[in-house]
């Protein structure tokens, strides 16, 4: 490993944000940040990489979704990783890319939100939190030039707000508003392709579950890097509902159902493709 890259974040000092606790940290100790080192050609270590995220909107709300495998070259890495988390209580969070590094980066960021509540004693807007994630993004580019990135998917619902909004983002930190649904990772043209088909406007939270676990089941059917639903180890994907009342995860009875329901259809079908 090599040494510190330059001190502070300018994206972030420039803009005052003392209530800031990425902020705080980069001034006062940068060597907590999960992406201060920096590495000579040639010492990409192998790292665990986790996809595909696919987040869509339904009636009242947002969904999130993940597979669970974790791949390292061609290995499978794990199957049990979780790649969706609570960001706050009316906010999820998605990671592809590096596990070690998001999941370091998906820490700083809830505490971050939650610094930020009990400096100001109120939330962070919807649109502001979306925009710290950016940052931090975007501090980790130099790590994401050597071949560790992180590509983040972001969603939730304003207070007062009848809807939800969903933000990807690129390697640089560039931060796009997406409408209706996205997905992100290895095998998110095969999500994206599923998610065109199944999803329609006004689609109840059930519904969005099934769209969202049948996308992912289609992902994995193409791509080896995500793991479909595990019927032998009985392990489904992570997926997260947010409403005007927060997040709340899915839980295993309601997606073993789903999928058995998935998988029956297909079976009946005798679907090739």
């Amino acid at each position: 490993m090599g040494g510190q890259v330059g001190r502070g974040f300018p994206a972030l000092e420039a803009g005052g944000t003392s209530s800031s606790f990425f902020d705080h940290v980069s001034r006062s100790n940068p060597e907590l940040l999960p992406f201060r080192t920096s590495m000579g050609p040639g010492q990409l270590p192998a790292t665990p990489h986790g996809t595909t995220i696919v987040a869509l909107s339904f009636a009242g709300g947002v969904l999130m979704a993940g597979d669970r495998r974790a791949t390292m070259g061609s290995m499978i890495a794990n199957r049990h990783i979780e790649k969706v988390f609570p960001a706050d209580r009316h906010s999820v969070l998605g990671i592809a890319g590096t596990a070690g590094i998001a999941i370091d980066i998906v820490r700083l960021f809830q505490v971050e939100l939650e610094h930020y509540e009990k400096i100001e004693g109120t939330q962070l807007s919807l649109e502001g939190k979306a925009n710290r994630l950016g940052a931090m993004i975007r501090a980790n580019l130099p790590m994401a030039l050597q071949g560790l990135s992180v590509v983040p998917l972001f969603a939730g619902v304003e207070a007062g707000e009848p809807a939800g909004r969903l933000f990807s983002y690129d390697v640089t930190g560039g931060r796009y508003e997406e409408l209706e649904h996205h997905s992100v990772g290895s095998g998110s043209v095969f999500a994206r392709g599923a998610l065109k088909k199944l999803w329609r406007p006004g689609l109840s939270a059930d519904e969005a579950v099934a769209v969202a676990v049948e996308s992912l089941i289609d992902a994995s059917d193409d791509d080896s890097a995500t793991g479909g639903p595990d019927l032998v180890r009985q392990l489904w994907p992570v997926v997260y509902l947010v409403t005007a009342d927060g997040a709340a995860r899915v839980g295993q009875d309601a997606l073993a159902a789903v999928v058995e329901a998935i998988v029956a259809r297909r079976t009946a079908e005798r679907r090739e493709a």
